[in-house]
């Protein structure tokens, strides 16, 4: 399946890295670059793709509020939060936004065509100490017991993994099962949960009385 991307950085070098890396990957296609969250707002919307890869910090708009715009006249669209900043602020001001993952620049050459899979399945894909300062951030309240009653052992079990980070493949080597079995139980995990992303599911998990 080919998946159609966008990128938003106002980092000339970063943006055609980014373009680079992804019209060399079989099953992508970069639609366009922008430089400018001011400019994503009217091209975006024009090119359609399928993914948006967004930068944080730019100059003028941010790449939080051009998520926030974009998702309110897109709200199918998928984003991936490109960033240096590993702040619990920008994170959780990211996710709020409507962001749908968040990875950091230096992790992202290797994570990335991974996380572009995985959340056109319906993943919420992040670096994995981004994923450590959501559950940190929520670890106080608990675990919900409403999420350990509704869910089997072994769906309990692949939870824990999405919420310490792992993408779809790490849990299929941890637990030796397949891609496809995990994307299975996840799909059922979200269902179960009445959610539509790791994020909302991590909240649900770790939030008592959710």
């Amino acid at each position: 399946m080919n998946h159609t991307i966008a990128v938003v950085d106002d980092d000339a070098g970063i943006r055609e890295d980014l373009v680079a890396l992804l019209d060399g990957s079989p099953g992508c296609r970069c639609v366009g670059a922008c430089a400018s969250g001011e400019q994503a707002l009217i091209d975006i919307p024009f090119w359609r793709p399928t993914v948006v890869l967004m930068d944080i910090n730019m100059a003028r708009m941010s790449g939080i509020e051009c998520v926030a715009r974009l998702k309110a006249r897109m709200p199918d669209l998928l984003v991936l939060m490109l960033t240096v900043y590993e702040d619990g602020d920008s994170i959780f001001r990211a996710l709020k936004a409507g962001a749908n993952g968040y990875l950091v620049k230096r992790l992202a050459s290797n994570k990335l065509l991974e996380a572009i899979e995985e959340v056109t399945a319906g993943g919420a894909p992040m670096s994995c100490h981004i994923a450590r300062k959501v559950v940190q951030f929520f670890h106080q309240a608990g675990p919900s017991p409403e999420v350990s009653e509704n869910l089997s052992p072994r769906e309990l079990e692949i939870l824990d993994l999405l919420v310490a980070g792992c993408f779809f493949k790490e849990i299929a080597d941890q637990l030796g099962i397949s891609g496809e079995t995990v994307r299975t139980h996840v799909n059922h995990v979200y269902r179960k949960l009445h959610v539509r992303s790791r994020t909302e599911a991590v909240v649900k998990y770790l939030r008592k009385g959710a």
